[in-house]
């Protein structure tokens, strides 16, 4: 059978899980009634259309899930409170820039940092430097998955991540979405969130490896300058560079989910499935039910 058309992305939120279509949002959560309770959107169309060219439809489609993310999270979250204790749109803007504000200090600023800690300069060895740095940041990432994944609550977001994986699997399979049928499929999926990650560290060994030598040749006074100056002009640089790496990543994502029997393409997502070992769990049957309501509705099946 060929794959449906219309591809479907998700992730798992509080006690659920969010689906994303190529028309609608939708999420679906059981409540502490043991009651499944779902929302469903339109997805708004983007205003321009080269915001979905190739290497520009990356970093469209990472700011876009953002923010669908966030809200779907602040969503499942507000089924298990107070009205009054609601989540606002202050509150949600602050947690999606202190998210960018840790995720920039954790994993781009401290392992750069430490780089020249261990010896290695970005300036002779760039090269080197960046395989270091990367080294670092995927070390820095496990062992954070490693230490949330002891929370009780983080367990649970695990397995209703696998929950996701499988039903998405089970539909691209053109199989009757039932628990039954999403048992046959594992819950890594070649096209997860944490496979783009992965393959976003690695991308941006090779990326801003050139950093260094495009800014030595436009600004060659730089040079000259001591190692913690030239760190004051490079470092700005290298987080400019991040929707460059973002959207070459994308672009390999989707080139390997294309062609996902090719031995080099399986070769090359091998590390993105390996770290879903960590952050995907067996879903019980409950759980991917779940999964299987967001996706219906995501999709506008019955």
């Amino acid at each position: 059978m060929t794959a449906p058309k219309i591809s479907i992305g998700g992730q798992a939120v509080i006690e659920g899980v969010m689906m994303k279509a190529s028309r609608n949002i939708a999420i679906a959560v059981r409540n502490e009634k043991g009651k499944i309770v779902s929302k469903k959107q339109k997805l708004r169309k983007y205003r321009f259309s080269f915001m979905q060219w190739p290497f520009i439809r990356g970093v469209t489609n990472l700011i876009e899930m953002m923010m669908i993310g966030m809200q779907a999270l602040i969503w499942s979250a507000n089924q298990f409170v107070e009205e009054e204790e609601e989540f606002s749109l202050t509150e949600l803007i602050l947690l999606i820039l202190t998210s960018l504000g840790f995720t920039i200090l954790f994993f781009v600023a401290l392992p750069y940092f430490l780089t020249d800690l261990f010896g290695v300069r970005e300036a002779s060895k760039p090269f080197l430097f960046n395989l270091v740095d990367g080294l670092i940041k995927i070390t820095l990432f496990i062992a954070y998955i490693l230490v949330i994944s002891f929370m009780k609550d983080v367990k649970r977001l695990f397995q209703y991540h696998g929950a996701e994986h499988r039903a998405v699997y089970c539909h691209e399979a053109n199989l009757t979405l039932t628990v039954k049928n999403c048992k046959k499929f594992p819950t890594m999926h070649p096209r997860c969130g944490t496979a783009f990650i992965m393959m976003v560290f690695v991308v941006s060994i090779f990326i801003l490896s050139v950093i260094p030598s495009i800014m030595f040749y436009l600004f060659p006074a730089v040079k000259a300058y001591n190692i913690w100056f030239q760190k004051l002009v490079l470092f700005p640089v290298r987080v400019l560079f991040i929707p460059i790496v973002a959207g070459v990543s994308y672009e390999l994502l989707k080139l390997s989910a294309k062609y996902s029997n090719n031995l080099l393409m399986k070769a090359f997502i091998l590390p993105g499935i390996g770290m879903q070992l960590l952050t995907t769990k067996k879903p019980d049957n409950k759980q991917q039910e779940v999964a299987i309501v967001a996706l219906k509705l995501a999709k506008g099946m019955k």
